[in-house]
């Protein structure tokens, strides 16, 4: 079954429940609202003419201009048609998506690491906790609005034997980035290179 005629069957399927369905790159992208992800995976994974009975990956995308700032993106695999398939829902920092654990168990270390990671939220996950992050972690390290260094710095103290959180303290100020290639050198002066005279072609 070729794509097209894969984005049809799923459209018949799932009539108003299915959004927008575009192929790309050679590969099929479905978009649904949250409160249908579990009966759309669930149709993906039982009909006979889908059968992506292998869930690959759940992950976010963060948008921070947009309303709805987060995709939580579902990858889905086909062992029996050999095809790839990729779910998208949108949802903002405090509306839950419903968590498909029941429907692929793989989900489950998959949508804490989106929590963990984006701050995305899952509703009756029955484990939503940090995976990656230590437990007292403020924020969420990959929203675009992170900052760089983060709010604390974890450093072991030698006379208090143990490890200590405290805040971070930069010891320059940030420098602004021009974003040029180091080999096209810079158009402007250095600092500590206000003495040297201009560059002179070698010959």
């Amino acid at each position: 079954m070729d794509l097209d005629a894969l984005k049809q069957r799923i459209a018949q399927g799932l009539g108003g429940k299915l959004g927008n369905a575009a192929v790309a790159v050679n590969e099929l992208t479905v978009e649904c609202a949250g409160a249908d992800i579990i009966d759309v995976l669930r149709f993906l994974r039982d009909d006979t003419g889908c059968a992506f009975t292998i869930l690959i990956d759940v992950c976010g995308v963060d948008w921070p201009n947009r309303e709805r700032r987060f995709d939580v993106v579902y990858h889905l695999l086909s062992i029996t048609r050999n095809q790839r398939l990729r779910v998208k829902v949108q949802t903002d920092e405090e509306t839950p998506v419903p968590s498909v654990v029941g429907v692929f168990p793989a989900a489950n270390w998959f949508e804490r690491e989106a929590f963990d990671m984006y701050g995305i939220q899952f509703s009756d996950h029955p484990d939503l906790r940090r995976l990656l992050t230590d437990y007292g972690f403020s924020g969420y390290p990959l929203r675009k609005d992170f900052p760089l260094t983060g709010y604390v710095e974890v450093r072991y103290d030698e006379e208090l034997k143990r490890v200590v959180y405290q805040p971070v303290e930069l010891v320059q100020e940030f420098r602004d980035f021009d974003f040029m290639s180091p080999w096209e050198g810079a158009r402007y002066v250095l600092p500590g290179d206000e003495k040297a005279g201009p560059q002179k072609d070698a010959k």
